[in-house]
């Protein structure tokens, strides 16, 4: 199985700690967030990835060259930013005769069980499915409203009255009609994301999965501080929500 890492962002909130280091090198508890992922990654059967790239990309390009975990790494530099969705569109190739792939985001920190959300994709034909895990700040997030049978009926991002308080969890698995879908929901221009371009026009085919493992988007001051507090006793396989 192969895995598209998103780990292009520029951390600008946790500067000065990436002024010079992407945030996707951060140290988690000593170890690179990166390297914790490929870890992840390997232990659920990928043996293939690609690493989008852009700030403080010649860093990426070292941690690469010198890291041994049993995953191909293929690296995507983006001069410009192309949005979590545009770099998956930009690399369909990458998964090309894959019957499904992953896609993650670099800066969240987590144990879940890629496996089990595999396999819950599995159990249906929509294009994508989507992790998702409970908030305290619904406004800052893409939430999603679920039915009884885990499919997605409603999904805001970033809403003023957000509708639930289960959030994107930026862990997906999708399969490869997504392109066709990609081609029709893509800006004339700018960044082309997930959550305010893709997500929302998927519904209601797109299936949730709620995650109850550890899970923490490092993003801020607050959360990396919290991550380096609760990681170490965390870091163990746990499971998503049966």
């Amino acid at each position: 199985m192969k895995a598209f890492i998103l780990a292009a962002g520029e951390g600008r909130r946790l500067r000065p700690l990436t002024d010079t280091l992407p945030k996707c090198l951060v140290p988690i508890d000593g170890t690179p967030l990166l390297s914790l992922w490929l870890t992840l990654l390997a232990r659920h059967g990928v043996s293939d990835v690609l690493i989008n790239m852009h700030h403080a990309h010649e860093r990426l390009v070292e941690f690469v060259a010198g890291h041994r975990s049993g995953v191909r790494i293929e690296l995507s530099y983006e001069p410009e930013l192309l949005g979590s969705a545009g770099t998956v569109a930009a690399n369909r190739a990458f998964v090309a005769g894959e019957t499904d792939f992953l896609i993650v985001y670099s800066d969240v920190l987590t144990n879940a069980d890629l496996t089990y959300l595999v396999e819950r994709h599995r159990s249906h034909d929509f294009p994508m499915t989507i992790g998702v895990t409970p908030t305290d700040r619904p406004r800052e997030k893409g939430t999603v409203v679920i039915d009884a049978a885990g499919r997605v009926v409603a999904f805001e991002e970033k809403a003023q009255a957000p509708r639930s308080n289960l959030a994107n969890a930026g862990l997906y698995v999708a399969r490869a009609p997504l392109f066709e879908m990609l081609e029709t929901v893509r800006p004339t221009s700018g960044p082309f994301d997930f959550g305010h371009h893709v997500l929302p026009q998927l519904v209601p085919s797109l299936y949730a999965v709620p995650i109850e493992a550890f899970l923490l988007d490092i993003g801020t001051p607050e959360a990396y501080a919290r991550a380096q507090t609760l990681w170490p006793r965390m870091n163990a396989p746990a499971p998503l929500a049966p």
